[in-house]
């Protein structure tokens, strides 16, 4: 009995020392800066990928102490991508759907390699 205790105390210390590692190499790798960070993701066509995309950053940008928002840029959007971009958008302030009037502009100097 005493032996399945030790076992069992030793699987939980080593998982709360692995939760403490990944929390601490999170918490390093996160971007904490004076400023939000903004993320723009073009948005082609019928938005193929877009939902993944979008899910996947909000969950990697997640953190509690970090100001961000997804600005997903009309490049190009069908009635199929357009509807699928305001449906991310929809009840959330940090994703953003920008018309290719306000996006062109940022497309072009992300294109040109422009900070």
């Amino acid at each position: 009995m005493v032996t399945v205790l030790e076992i069992l105390l030793a699987a939980l210390t080593a998982l709360g020392l692995l939760w403490l590692g990944w929390s601490l190499l999170g918490r390093l790798m996160t971007p904490a800066g004076p400023g939000p960070v903004y993320v723009v993701v073009p948005a082609r066509g019928g938005g193929e990928g877009l939902e993944q995309t979008v899910k996947g950053l909000l969950w990697h940008l997640g953190g509690e102490d970090l100001e961000f928002a997804v600005i997903l840029a009309d490049d190009g959007l069908d009635e199929d991508g357009l509807r699928l971009a305001r449906a991310l958008c929809r009840g959330r302030e940090d994703v953003l759907l920008w018309s290719a009037d306000q996006a062109g502009p940022v497309l072009r100097q992300l294109e040109r390699g422009e900070p």
